[in-house]
């Protein structure tokens, strides 16, 4: 077995959380598994966010870090806005629960796409934003994943 690399580890860790069998439990991916438009939408309280929402919210910084790691920026062509918490479709129906599903899916496979271009000798660097390493961009957004589907569980287990 060959050695893990730091961009294979980082690899391994971004696509376990999202889509794979992690040790964690659930992953973000399994968490939307049967997820219904209406449950999607369903609020557990005041201010506190839905489940489409969350999806929105972690596609959006899958894009972010993107763009930070291929130099690109944030802003350009997120296709939701405000792009942080896109606002809601205006027909949310299972056509655009699952457009935006997609785009979650879409934005992962993009971002697992730049990392594994990235050049070994940038993960120690300051991304673009000048506060986080590359490398720490990358785990950030792992963990991002992993804070969100823990909140997406309890959302479906409140709903009942």
């Amino acid at each position: 077995m060959p050695t893990p690399t730091p961009i294979s580890i980082l690899l391994e860790t971004t696509d376990h959380i999202y889509n794979k069998r992690g040790w964690h439990g659930t992953t973000l991916r399994g968490a939307l598994r049967g997820v219904t438009p209406s449950l999607a939408l369903w609020r557990p309280g005041p201010k506190r966010p839905t489940i489409w929402q969350l999806v929105l919210h972690a596609a959006y910084w899958k894009y972010a870090v993107r763009r930070r790691l291929t130099g690109m920026g944030e802003t350009g062509g997120f296709p939701r806005k405000p792009s942080n918490w896109p606002a809601m479709p205006a027909r949310p129906d299972l056509k655009a629960w699952k457009a935006d599903v997609a785009l979650l899916e879409q934005e992962h496979r993009l971002l697992v796409d730049a990392i594994a271009a990235l050049p070994p000798e940038m993960l120690g660097r300051l991304s673009p934003k000048r506060k986080w390493t590359y490398a720490e961009e990358i785990h950030g957004v792992a963990a991002h994943d992993a804070y969100h589907c823990g909140q997406i569980q309890l959302i479906k287990k409140l709903r009942g």
